[in-house]
């Protein structure tokens, strides 16, 4: 499924119909060149779970974690990992009990498509705004954004 996001306007409602649909075990795998717009719709998705406030950027801290959310979410970015078994060196598994996991640069942390719950979005940038590549794994069928 393609999803055109001319606009930040765009980009909160898609990260509003993806909000609406999450369960805990969602992985929401957020690919793309820098400044395709990851963060931002990261960003979007956990402000329409109902999170007040500042969403900072996990670049340096690797992990942000939204538990008083519903479902509670955890937003990681892999960018800064050198190898896949860096992400099991910090944790992950354990964050992502009973969570979302929002992660930028799955690649970095081996991917998750294999997993049923993992909904991936590659996100391309335009000449006017953004486009949104959607595929989701079994779990998805029946409720992609």
């Amino acid at each position: 499924m393609r999803v055109e996001l001319p606009d930040l306007d765009a980009m909160a409602a898609f990260g509003a119909r993806i909000a609406c649909r999450l369960r805990p075990g969602d992985v929401v795998a957020l690919s793309g060149g820098l400044g395709a717009g990851k963060t931002t719709l990261a960003r979007a998705i956990i402000e329409a779970l109902g999170h007040l406030g500042e969403v900072p950027s996990p670049t340096f801290t690797i992990v942000e974690t939204y538990e008083a959310l519903d479902p509670p979410l955890v937003h990681a970015d892999f960018y800064r990992l050198e190898h896949p078994g860096e992400a099991e060196q910090i944790g992950l598994d354990d964050y992502r009990e009973g969570a979302v996991l929002l992660a930028e640069w799955p690649e970095h942390a081996g991917g998750f498509a294999h997993e049923p719950q993992c909904l991936e979005i590659a996100l391309e940038t335009r000449a006017h705004g953004r486009a949104a590549i959607v595929e989701g794994g079994a779990d998805w069928l029946g409720r992609m954004p």
